[in-house]
This record gives C-alpha cells, sequence and structure tokens, in this order.
C-alpha cells in the first residue's frame, strides 16, 4: 500500500506540482480514505520525503548507470547531464528534492563531506580523481563539486522561472558552456 500511495502522490506531484499534492488527493487516486494513509504516512511531510527520497534513488540510478568516459570535462558533463534532464522532465520533482525544505535533507558541508549522497559523491569522487592525476588543481573536490552544483541549480531555476528567455536546446548548451568556464578555472 506505501508504494502505492508514494506512485499516487508522484503522479500528482508530476501534474499539478507541490502545492496542489494533498493526501486527500492522493487517497483519491489510490481509492481509499484519508485516513487509511496516515496508517502509512504520519503527515503530509512525511509523504513529501518519501517521494523525494524516492526521487534521489532513480537519479542515483541514473548516474550510476552512465558509462563514464572521455576527459574529465566530458565525463562531468554526462553526469550534469542527468541532473538537467530530470530538472527539465520533471520540474516538479526536481522542486521537491532540490528547492523544497525538508526534515533530514542533506546539507552542505556535514552530509556531503561525509559521503552521504549518492548523487553527489560520483561528482566529488570525478574531481578527486582528475585532481589526483594532475588534469586539475589540487583544491578540495567536496567543495569544488558543491560549487559546480550551485552554478547548475541557478542556472536551472532561472530557467524554470522563465528568467532565461532561450529554448531549452540553447539552455543545455548555455549550461554546457557555463560547466566548461568554470571547470577551465580550475586547470593547472
Amino acid at each position: 500500500m506505501a508504494a502505492s500511495i508514494r506512485e499516487a502522490a508522484r503522479k500528482l506531484l508530476d501534474r499539478e506540482g507541490i502545492t496542489a499534492l494533498s493526501m486527500r488527493g492522493v487517497a483519491k487516486r489510490v481509492g481509499v480514505t484519508p485516513m487509511a494513509l496516515y496508517r502509512h504516512y504520519a503527515d503530509r511531510a512525511s509523504l513529501l520525503n518519501a517521494v523525494a527520497d524516492e526521487g534521489f534513488g532513480e537519479l542515483a540510478a541514473r548516474v550510476r548507470a552512465l558509462r563514464l568516459d572521455g576527459s574529465v570535462e566530458q565525463r562531468l558533463m554526462q553526469v550534469g547531464t542527468v541532473f538537467l534532464d530530470v530538472a527539465l522532465t520533471l520540474p516538479n520533482l526536481y522542486e521537491l528534492m532540490f528547492l523544497t525544505p525538508r526534515a533530514g535533507a542533506r546539507v552542505y558541508p556535514r552530509d556531503f563531506k561525509a559521503g552521504r549522497s549518492p548523487t553527489f559523491n560520483p561528482t566529488v569522487d570525478l574531481l578527486a580523481e582528475a585532481m589526483r592525476a594532475g588534469e586539475l588543481r589540487l583544491d578540495d573536490p567536496v567543495e569544488i563539486a558543491f560549487e559546480l552544483s550551485a552554478l547548475s541549480h541557478g542556472l536551472i531555476v532561472l530557467y524554470l522561472g522563465g528568467r532565461v528567455a532561450q529554448s531549452e536546446r540553447q539552455f543545455r548548451m548555455l549550461h554546457q558552456r557555463s560547466f566548461r568556464r568554470y571547470l577551465n578555472g580550475l586547470r593547472p
């Protein structure tokens, strides 16, 4: 039943957004009374956390499925493209995962320095590898990964908010150029 509830919540989220997601609406989709949901989720926030956690699991699986090859820049672009794809194809899920305050959400620096983020760790690992190989200057790979993430999220938020007057294709190219510019500043 919990999986059915999450699935219904996800569909409602994808179609109507976070503010429209209510326990009553989810219950209606599942075909149960709203009170039945509370046997599985204490409240709306608990349900949102479960949906977000599932989204992070899906994102981590997409990153793990990548066949990373090429230069550090190309490999980082591959990872960045996965995040960008999620943001542009599932904007409401992206908003829940990255922009909505949630109890227990991973926070910088504590959780990221401790390696507790399966979606963030691959970028840290790629940067650390590139630094050891001399492709990038020695620095803190966790901090650099966080800065790259902030650059990406900032651009995405502006695009999703209608502040970038470009087609999706043009925006994707801007996103890639921004990554390249940042990485060029890290080269020895």
